[in-house]
């Protein structure tokens, strides 16, 4: 084995992403015997805060990071010319390193991974997450109504093709997506593996347990990101709707985003403020704020692009033995139906929140092992770690 790897990230490591859906993988890819080059883009900020945590993970690994800076402006002459650094970083170091394979990380390094195939005949792996440029356009990050962005919307869906064509192996978040792509005239053979956003079960299962509902208000909880997908309106009107049955009950948000934002929409909904709490958590105490609730809800905007999604939050908050109540994106269709671990609503209607309520109750007896056991079998970083050394294999002896 020990073949020299190139991975190439448009997101940092020194990102929360970073710290939960790259280095866990790598460390766990080096620790089979890969030799790793990691270039990434990172924030100025963050890789000042966090560039010591980030090398003390990975010193005793196979692996070397090569950050360079991220540029937000101007758009898009800005990554544009983070794009030029990392392709010439990446030149550089293939001198050296004799690279036998490049895994990219979503659209904008696969075009890097592309070019290697093209000049240096490198096999690349088009890691692609999910279709990244109808999320632009779903999330309303870009309006085709402006010439530019229709005009890099159409390059990066052309591109999108290309990508999957000329990998040499494609990893898809869902099963949904997986069947998308494969339902298009000409892609029918495209060699894509289907690796949900893993979790670290042991991090998440090793010591908090559920606790009793007994012995304090029903509290549901939100982990992550508020804003372009996930739906802070809406999760609060089912809170409100909650409310009418479950007048005690709290709401935790375990996020990073301003408390000024939510209760501002709360107050709009007229819910008790005093029921509603907001903590920031480092990536090591989530585990702890998770374990303060009885449910878990995240409702995400649909959209096309959403037959992609894989929410990292998902894996963490079974792993932790809680039910999640979500709507029906990405995989999800699928996944209650082969495990149950919640409940699944099919629209944002009153009337779906309303039933999703009334199913509390049977949520609540939910065995926090069996849910444990669910994260284990379908998201543990072991079996993604596993599954992208089989895709790594077929590229690297040609099969």
């Amino acid at each position: 084995m020990n073949e020299n790897i190139l991975y190439l990230s448009y997101d940092g490591l020194t990102d929360p992403l970073g710290q939960s859906q790259i280095l866990p993988y790598l460390i766990g890819l080096s620790q089979k015997g890969y030799n790793f080059t990691i270039i990434s883009a990172e924030k100025k900020e963050n890789l000042e805060q966090k560039k010591q945590l980030i090398e003390s993970q990975i010193e005793k690994s196979n692996i070397e990071w090569q950050p360079i800076f991220y540029h937000k402006k101007p758009p898009v002459l800005s990554t544009l010319w983070d794009l030029w650094q990392m392709y010439h970083k990446a030149i550089y170091l293939h001198r050296q390193k004799k690279f036998a394979l490049v895994h990219c990380r979503s659209y904008l390094t696969a075009l890097i991974g592309e070019r290697f195939t093209q000049k240096h005949q490198v096999p690349f792996l088009f890691d692609m997450r999910g279709f990244w440029a109808d999320e632009r356009i779903d999330g309303n990050l870009w309006n085709l109504q402006n010439p530019l962005y229709r005009k890099i919307y159409n390059f990066f869906k052309q591109k999108e093709k290309d990508f999957l064509q000329n990998a040499a192996y494609c990893i898809s978040l869902t099963h949904n997506a997986k069947n998308e792509i494969l339902s298009w005239k000409g892609f029918e053979q495209t060699r894509i593996a289907v690796i949900p956003c893993c979790v670290d079960t042991d991090l998440f299962c090793q010591t908090f347990q559920k606790l009793s509902n007994s012995k304090k208000p029903l509290t549901i909880s939100y982990l992550g990101s508020i804003g372009t997908w996930y739906m802070l309106r809406e999760m609060l009107l089912f809170y409100k709707i909650l409310l009418q049955t479950y007048p005690q009950a709290r709401f935790l948000f375990i996020t990073a985003e301003p408390a000024s934002m939510i209760l501002q929409e709360a107050t709009k909904l007229d819910l008790p403020l005093s029921q509603i709490e907001i903590r920031k958590a480092q990536r090591n105490e989530v585990p702890a704020f998770i374990a303060q609730s009885d449910i878990s809800v995240f409702f995400i905007k649909d959209s096309y692009s959403k037959k992609a999604s894989s929410p990292t939050k998902m894996a963490e908050i079974l792993a932790m033995g809680i039910p999640v109540i979500t709507n029906n994106i990405g995989d999800n269709a699928f996944l209650f139906e082969k495990y149950n671990y919640g409940y699944l609503l099919h629209d944002l209607s009153y009337e779906s929140m309303q039933k999703a309520v009334e199913q509390i109750p049977n949520l609540l007896q939910k065995s926090a092992e069996k849910l444990r056991a669910i994260a284990k079998d379908y998201f543990a970083l072991e079996k993604g770690v596993a599954e992208y050394e089989r895709v790594y294999e077929k590229i690297l002896r040609g099969k």
